[in-house]
């Protein structure tokens, strides 16, 4: 069974009516990105922090996984699939994709500050001040911030290396090192890119550039995949 790699991105679960940061001029809910999803935000802020992303858990806890989710999740009848994301909600999953890569984090869950290796699953959408981990360190979101590290990122690159096709579907390709990773893939695979507005990438061989929302450029993709006689995807 050939291995596809998708990197999914705002894009997709923008159409299950989660915002994003970048279509409102860098602003989450008016507030400055730095001020939000940064070590720096955390130390100034802690109480703005949790706050903004107990609302965010509580938009999650209502959306739905979209068209776009349940194609991507259908894949699995026909090829090894799995998906690297960039986003921390759990529609992936939720509409039955079984190997997800979270590159950025994961709003249902917590983490302690103190060790990073402390991370708990949450049963309810909200994180308090006084709520602590097992050392007695306050909680704060599982999510990557700008200017940590990205755990995940050794498993995504080894994940595109071995790909038989690539796709990226709903995401600017902005943000690294998420972005870089269509640079390991192998010249010879088709790659695919997805997306209302195709970013540009370079020179990359096999690329295919379907121009579209998130949910039908799937399934534009998927019918090409699955197309007989398309002598690129046969064994």
């Amino acid at each position: 069974m050939k291995k596809l790699v998708v990197l999914t991105g705002a894009g997709v679960s923008a159409e299950s009516g989660i915002k994003t940061f970048r279509d409102s001029g860098g602003l989450w809910e008016g507030h400055d990105v730095m001020e939000v999803a940064s070590p720096e935000g955390w130390r100034k802020n802690r109480e703005l922090v949790l706050e903004f992303y107990n609302q965010r858990r509580k938009d999650c806890l209502k959306a739905e996984p979209n068209a776009a989710h349940r194609g991507l999740a259908m894949l699995e009848k026909h090829f090894d699939v799995t998906i690297v994301t960039q986003n921390v909600d759990p529609l992936h999953e939720r509409a039955g994709s079984t190997d997800v890569i979270h590159l950025h984090g994961e709003l249902l869950k917590s983490q302690s500050t103190l060790d990073s290796s402390l991370v708990y699953e949450m049963d309810h959408w909200e994180i308090k001040l006084g709520d602590k981990c097992e050392k007695g360190s306050q909680l704060r979101p599982y999510i990557v911030w700008f200017g940590e590290p990205v755990p995940m990122m050794e498993l995504a690159i080894k994940k595109a290396m071995e790909a038989d096709i690539f796709a990226v579907v709903g995401t600017s390709l902005l943000v690294y090192p998420a972005a870089g990773l269509i640079q390991y893939t192998k010249p010879e695979i088709p790659k695919y890119i997805i997306d209302i507005k195709v970013p540009e990438v370079g020179f990359v061989e096999n690329l295919i550039n379907i121009e579209a929302p998130a949910s039908e450029g799937v399934r534009i993709m998927t019918e090409e995949l699955l197309s007989e006689g398309d002598a690129r995807f046969e064994t």
